[in-house]
């Protein structure tokens, strides 16, 4: 290091100081670099060793910088899902005392991926219109909290595998701004266009390399996030009117929010002064329902839907549990201990980077099903392990990281750049089989 470096920090990492902040961030020696492909960003990014593990930095200006970081650690303290702050690095300068960029440090989100890395050979419909699905939900609880993105696109959101589906999560924040009352209808109608066209822009762009499947049509998945973001922000904040006799109408509210994934902190209820018709509208949505019903039973902290899979597992045991009135928090232990857990210690230590814990009981579960339907009878749980983890699991690109080339024969796009030199320079995309 050389001259006064600033550094801004909420958990303080001594390990920082050993960083080569007094080089240009492409400067970097490759010994700090860490090759993980990347999304397209306006300004230089790159992954480095920290401490065991992995982190992104952004260079750009220090006012950018600290703001995006405040930004982050406020939309934290929200539990939105996004990247995690790390620290500010201000007064950079080089070993002649040049000023240098600041750069802003996140924490890597592990067994997440951009929307470039999650296709094999082509991006297939089904994979594009889950993507944009993601990002509607993503939106509309970045809504719900007040905050304007101003740059919603597959670009600024990482995605993790959950269940069949993907999760989606803020990347850049540096336009977000947050209004504590809450935004108006032409502030989201806004953002919504934004993410449309961008949206439609990305898709262009694989299309014109060659890289989406033929029947893959950017407008019609573009628009999809449209009719997503509506029907769900409808159902979370819409009010209905029915007879006072239809009053089971409110618990199949509460249970169609509960089934996407919203619990409901406050129900308003009224009724008109005949007294013959309700009006209800819930007030305050709160998202990862049956995330928090797994942590509270079993300690598994899950993505959203993989957490809704590993409870429907642990009811199916409680119904063959031959106790009805058993205890929930005891079945869900003994579930815990004599089904969960001997699954992940039969995954090898070297296959334990492949994918979460979650997401590879969830595909077991799904490799259990079929395994069934082709041999026409039940298959013992250590049967079906011993299969995917030979059958499937070995033949995955790890995504703790996603560092490694696959292996194997599954296709997967890599980098060929080392994520060297600027964002603006897209890497070269290309197959390894």
């Amino acid at each position: 290091m050389s001259g006064s470096l600033n550094i801004v920090s909420a958990t303080a990492d001594p390990a920082l100081l050993d960083l080569p902040w007094h080089l240009p961030l492409d400067a970097w020696p490759n010994q700090n670099i860490a090759s993980l492909p990347k999304g397209i960003s306006r300004h230089l990014v790159r992954f480095a060793h920290l401490s065991g593990r992995v982190v992104a930095i952004k260079e750009t200006t220090s006012e950018m910088a600290t703001g995006e970081y405040d930004m982050l650690r406020r939309l934290q303290g929200l539990d939105l899902p996004c990247v995690e702050p790390l620290a500010v690095i201000t007064k950079r300068t080089d070993e002649d005392g040049a000023p240098l960029k600041s750069v802003l440090v996140t924490r890597h989100l592990k067994f997440s991926l951009p929307y470039r890395a999650l296709y094999s050979q082509t991006l297939r419909p089904d994979t594009a219109t889950r993507l944009v699905d993601a990002l509607a939900v993503l939106l509309v609880r970045v809504h719900m909290v007040g905050l304007f993105w101003g740059d919603v696109s597959l670009s600024n959101t990482l995605f993790r595998r959950d269940a069949g589906a993907f999760a989606a999560y803020l990347v850049d924040a540096e336009t977000g701004q947050l209004y504590p009352g809450g935004l108006s209808n032409g502030q989201r109608e806004n953002d919504l266009e934004i993410a449309r066209v961008n949206i439609a822009g990305e898709l262009m762009d694989l299309e014109a390399g060659g890289r989406v499947a033929d029947e893959l049509d950017p407008i019609r998945i573009s628009n999809g996030i449209v009719a997503a973001y509506r029907s769900l922000w409808t159902e979370l904040t819409g009010s209905e009117s029915f007879a006072s006799s239809e009053r089971w109408r409110i618990t199949e509210r509460v249970e169609r929010l509960n089934n996407l994934g919203f619990d409901i902190e406050e129900l308003g209820i009224k009724t008109d002064e005949s007294g013959t018709t309700v009006r209800i509208q819930p007030k305050v949505v709160d998202a990862g329902h049956h995330q928090r019903r797994l942590l509270r039973l079993t300690g598994l902290d899950a993505e959203e839907n993989q957490a809704r899979r590993l409870l429907n597992d642990l009811d199916s045991y409680r119904a063959s549990y031959g106790n009805p009135d058993a205890d929930e928090e005891m079945v869900a232990h003994e579930w815990l201990v004599r089904v969960f857990e001997p699954v992940v210690r039969a995954i090898p230590r070297e296959l334990k980077g492949k994918l979460e814990q979650a997401e590879v009981f969830h595909q077991l579960l799904d490799h259990r099903w079929f395994m069934a339907q082709n041999q026409g009878k039940d298959i013992p749980l250590a049967e079906a392990v011993t299969s995917y983890v030979q059958d499937v699991l070995r033949h995955r690109r790890d995504e703790v990281t996603v560092i490694d080339p696959p292996t194997g024969s599954i296709t997967m796009p890599i980098p060929v750049t080392d994520a060297v030199g600027s964002d603006d320079d897209e890497p070269d995309w290309r197959l390894n089989v």
